[in-house]
């Protein structure tokens, strides 16, 4: 079951990562061929971390595993670190969270009655958050471009 998983995740991140690297070029104009080397070592973390959260039986979102591996690898006492800082940061994290978002998107698509069954007000809700991110954001933005003197 561990190696079906894995070939899963595998195959996932490895379509999340040429999506990603695609979004980097488009969106920043860094190459792919510059970013694959960052894109590589993110998809092995996220792949490790994946893998450690199945076999670790304690409780753990695989997250928390991601996030320990990416600060343990980046570690300047650790060996090819400067290689790993360097790598990854050829890698635009809106360039990462845009396939992410999307098939995200897709799978709350795809489940419509799960989605109804959450009720109308989980749309309120939603909505509520979303439009409080914007206006928070955009509340941000106004202030530091003032302190700036940019407007």
């Amino acid at each position: 079951m561990l190696l079906k998983n894995i070939q899963e995740w595998t195959l996932l991140l490895i379509i999340f990562g040429f999506t990603s690297l695609f979004a980097n070029w488009a969106g920043y104009d860094i190459m792919p061929w510059t970013a694959l080397p960052g894109m590589a070592v993110l998809v092995l973390i996220c792949l490790a971390g994946f893998i450690l959260h199945d076999i670790i039986p304690i409780n753990f979102p695989s997250v928390a595993y991601i996030a320990i591996i990416g600060v343990i690898v980046s570690m300047p006492w650790m060996p090819g670190a400067d290689y790993v800082v360097a790598w990854t940061n050829q890698v635009e994290l809106l360039a990462l969270t845009t396939p992410i978002l999307a098939y995200a998107g897709i799978a709350i698509g795809r489940s419509w009655a799960d989605f109804r069954r959450l009720g109308w007000r989980t749309l309120i809700v939603a909505s509520l958050v979303l439009l409080g991110s914007f206006l928070g954001s955009a509340l941000i933005a106004e202030i530091v471009l003032r302190w700036q003197g940019i407007i």
